[in-house]
């Protein structure tokens, strides 16, 4: 076997790895302690991504080579528990689906993300229960899907989508494996929103500061004038306050549509 083949068995979750250990561990405790080392392995180079993006990426590599029958992923995010969108997708056939359920506003992911199920399908071409989508997605190729609750944050919410070219793909033991693998998976996504909350929230300080220093050396401020100033320019364009720190930044000097102070 090539060095890339072996890179390929040892990455997320592993099919190969999967295979020796089905061989080797029919059932019992042992399959389980095996199951339970892939999953905290993924867990931890999930918690060691970058970024949300590059988290949602790794849940899906993972899930598609950790749970029994997917053969493609993506994740689908419901913003304000209105605007969905598909993110990480592997393939065409998820873009494909993922836009039909957006369309239709029906589908396994929808029902997952929204009502905190985990929705099997084993046959695509024979579901009743989606009559807008199932026709058109068993059509597209998505012949099986199963499709988890990954998080729900106030109004944003988060599904797994799972899609097979064959039906009845997804058995008790991809269920089994699926809710263990997004138990994992969204302890390591809302960490790594977290740490980007707060980078983020550490960065906009540091630049209403510096915005604030550069008014009231402009306008002879206290530190409280400054930033109400900032404050009043961010309500009268109905610009976020951080993006009005940042024109004062790079411009050094308050938006066109804001009055400078009165001197004095």
């Amino acid at each position: 076997m090539t060095s890339d083949g072996q890179d390929h068995q040892q990455g997320l979750g592993g099919r190969g790895d999967r295979g020796e250990a089905s061989a080797q561990d029919t059932g019992g405790y042992r399959g389980e302690d095996v199951l339970a080392t892939k999953l905290t392995r993924v867990a931890r180079q999930l918690q060691e991504s970058g970024s949300p993006a590059e988290t949602l990426e790794g849940i899906v590599r993972g899930a598609v080579d950790l749970i029994p029958g997917a053969d493609e992923g993506s994740i689908s995010l419901v913003m304000g528990r209105r605007r969905v969108t598909s993110e990480a997708a592997t393939g065409r056939l998820t873009q494909v689906i993922d836009d039909l359920q957006q369309q239709t506003g029906q589908g396994p992911c929808v029902d997952a993300a929204y009502h905190q199920e985990t929705v099997r399908v084993p046959d695509m071409a024979v579901e009743q229960r989606w009559p807008l989508f199932a026709p058109r997605a068993a059509a597209a190729g998505a012949r099986g899907m199963l499709s988890l609750q990954l998080f729900v944050t106030g109004d944003d919410l988060g599904a797994l989508n799972l899609y097979s070219y064959k039906a009845n793909a997804f058995d008790d033991e991809s269920e089994h494996v699926g809710l263990m693998f997004a138990s994992h998976a969204a302890i390591a996504y809302a960490s790594i929103r977290r740490q980007t909350q707060l980078a983020e929230a550490v960065s906009s300080r540091l630049l209403i500061g510096q915005a604030q220093g550069m008014l009231m050396l402009r306008y002879d401020l206290d530190e409280g004038q400054s930033f109400a100033l900032l404050v009043r320019a961010s309500q009268t364009t109905n610009v976020k306050l951080r993006e009005i720190a940042r024109q004062v930044v790079d411009t050094r000097q308050l938006p066109t549509a804001v009055a400078p102070p009165e001197p004095g």
